[in-house]
């Protein structure tokens, strides 16, 4: 049988995986047979120097150790075996397929909240690039004045690939219920926050809820309270922010 030498590179850390790819790679693989939901192969690699990667008493403690691996995506190692040299890797998407951006989905509804929210949270971000391995941006959506919100690819993608989605989801009115009145959230704002639930994992999404005294009742949907961050007062937020945000980006180990 041929083989077909793979390149596979040990992801420690959120790295974009442009970045990752102009660095040594850390195995070498024989690919055996490619499924569905997983890949089996041979490390061409020699055993001791598996054993005294970086990685492999990672493994060991059962760490969960992702790789992306050339031409296939990312993968994390379900089982591995240094004598045969054999290796299982189970499909996983990496983290390194996201970019450094902060994606906003900010309305127009309730105009002068969402502008103190997006000038908050672009003080937030300049603070934690003093800190970030890699330079964080912050995304906004894209408004039209005149026109309905367009779903076009380039936009979705933007949300799909952010490593974090926030939202602001203060209600702008409410209308009566059976039992309690139902809150209402810009329309433009559900629309993004439908595909990022779809599309990206819990720890990723952050909705932003300024409280209104004027407005009563109930979201239409319900989130973890790990996922939403209630205040009263911009001043409220600049102070708890960057803290929710900091243990937010922890899974990328990004910050120093």
């Amino acid at each position: 049988m041929a083989i077909i030498p793979l390149k596979a590179w040990y992801i420690e850390h959120y790295e974009p995986i442009e970045q990752i790819i102009k660095r040594p790679h850390d195995l070498r693989l024989n690919r055996n047979s490619l499924l569905k939901s997983g890949l089996r192969s041979d490390f061409l690699n020699d055993s001791l120097e598996v054993e005294k990667s970086v990685w492999f008493p990672r493994y060991l403690e059962g760490e969960k150790v992702e790789f992306y691996i050339e031409g296939s995506g990312g993968y994390t190692i379900a089982n591995i075996d240094l004598i045969s040299q054999e290796v299982y890797f189970t499909k996983q998407n990496p983290v390194a397929t996201g970019s450094p951006i902060i994606f906003f989905s900010y309305q127009r509804e309730y105009a002068t909240g969402s502008e103190s929210l997006t000038e908050i949270l672009t003080q937030v971000i300049d603070n934690l690039n003093e800190k970030s391995r890699l330079p964080l941006t912050l995304e906004l959506s894209v408004r039209p004045h005149d026109a309905p919100m367009r779903l076009n690819k380039t936009g979705l993608r933007k949300i799909r690939k952010s490593l974090l989605f926030i939202a602001d989801s203060t209600p702008i009115a409410h209308l009566p219920g059976s039992y309690q009145p139902q809150l209402l959230l810009d329309p433009t704002v559900c629309v993004e926050i439908g595909y990022a639930v779809s599309t990206k994992d819990p720890g990723q999404i952050l909705l932003l809820e300024r409280s209104r005294p004027d407005l009563t009742g109930q979201l239409p949907f319900d989130l973890p309270l790990s996922q939403q961050l209630k205040f009263q007062a911009s001043s409220e937020l600049a102070q708890t922010l960057q803290p929710v945000m900091e243990i937010l980006l922890k899974r990328f180990n990004l910050l120093i």
